[in-house]
């Protein structure tokens, strides 16, 4: 058994084809098949079964394939770590987050790690809750991932600054302008909500809050990203929750509603192990330009 096997069984598995996947690696189709067929001798048994369109994982293949990604992934992450050892300026940077992270944290970030290294290539991979990012981390998709705190993790945290979570209402909420609330004046409105939504003590957060306050959230509309359910708001849909740092192009600052007590997490930078070269740099980045934001413990903590 070899790298190189698992490598093209991981990418025929990502391609769904022995076609797609020899062109990937730049391999004729047969070599493809041959290096295939040796690799389930060696394991003892098939991992693909052909169809007429496409390919599929056969028992044992769903069995073997997560630890081959992880040593594909990983031998990818070493050839990157060693070829940025010489310095950061060159090389390939693949990051992990949140797609409402990558909207209002990463950008300033990314810009700086470009101004000063610009022949490093990025490759951001976006995901939409949290479990599917630290599933994905585990398996070794990314050098770094950008998220909240993880629950449970191995490999090294860092923790860059406070997310802040607001209230947007729509322009005729009487609540409009304001500027602060207190969560149990919002019994009687109707909800927004995302399914990027965490869920905190086996609940839905907003459900969770609101319970503790006293009611339990109406809601009319869902929807699957936060900035969609920010607009819907804004444009009079009902209340949404938003993060502070995705609203300022998004919803006027009149209709923006801070909680008393506030709604705050910490965001982290997480790696499977110690970074080097271009992912040593983003993280410092990350620290030393945006956690101005400061991490504040008081409040109602996310997770």
């Amino acid at each position: 058994m070899s790298l190189r096997q698992m490598e093209y069984l991981v990418t025929v598995v990502e391609e769904s084809s022995f076609t797609r996947a020899a062109e990937a690696l730049h391999v004729t189709q047969s070599a493809l098949s041959h290096q295939i067929k040796a690799l389930e001798r060696d394991v003892g048994g098939p991992l693909l079964e052909r169809l007429p369109r496409g390919v599929r994982l056969t028992a044992m293949g769903r069995a073997f394939l997560p630890d081959a990604e992880l040593a594909v992934r990983s031998a990818r992450q070493a050839r990157r770590a060693a070829r940025a050892a010489a310095g950061a300026d060159g090389g390939e940077l693949q990051v992990a987050t949140l797609h409402g992270l990558a909207l209002g944290v990463l950008p300033p970030a990314v810009a700086a790690l470009r101004a000063l290294y610009p022949r490093i290539t990025l490759v951001l991979r976006e995901y939409v809750s949290e479990d599917e990012l630290l599933e994905h981390m585990a398996r070794g998709v990314a050098d770094v991932a950008v998220g909240y705190r993880p629950r449970e993790w191995d490999g090294p945290v860092r923790e860059f600054g406070t997310e802040e979570i607001v209230l947007v209402v729509p322009a005729d909420d009487p609540l409009c302008g304001t500027g602060t609330v207190r969560l149990e004046q919002l019994a009687d409105r109707a909800w927004v909500r995302c399914g990027m939504e965490p869920w905190v003590e086996g609940l839905p957060f907003l459900d969770l809050v609101c319970g503790r306050a006293g009611f339990v959230p109406r809601t009319v509309l869902r929807t699957e990203h936060s900035t969609t359910a920010a607009r819907m708001a804004a444009g009079g849909a009902g209340v949404s929750m938003v993060s502070a740092h995705l609203v300022p192009e998004l919803v006027p600052a009149e209709q923006l509603l801070a909680v008393d007590p506030p709604w705050r997490r910490p965001m982290t930078a997480f790696c499977r192990s110690r970074t080097g070269g271009a992912a040593d740099v983003f993280i410092r980045i990350l620290t030393d330009d945006l956690a101005g934001q400061g991490v504040e413990p008081s409040g109602e903590c996310w997770s």
